[in-house]
């Protein structure tokens, strides 16, 4: 699987514990935001969440206004092999 430099950058950022919002508002605009554990949010593009999604490496607890996305075990274990093969 050939993961983009942005792709790569929002699961390792899952994976270091920071928090992946998608913040919908009620004229149907959804903006999706990486939380870091201190410091600005950075948006994330909507090609990039859509490209994560379809792939099956983060999923989202479905909630209203602000879901919260996580990796899956796919997407651990992506992050992991990275992780293995740039030591």
């Amino acid at each position: 699987m050939n993961l983009s430099g942005e792709q790569i950058k929002v699961l390792r950022a899952l994976a270091d514990g920071w928090a992946l919002k998608s913040h919908r508002y009620l004229d149907g605009v959804k903006v999706y935001k990486l939380h870091p554990l201190d410091g600005p949010t950075h948006e994330v593009a909507e090609a990039v969440m859509d490209f994560l999604k379809t792939q099956q490496l983060i999923d989202s607890n479905k909630k209203f206004p602000a879901a919260t996305y996580l990796l899956t075990d796919a997407g651990r274990r992506l992050i992991s092999s990275l992780a293995k093969s740039t030591r």
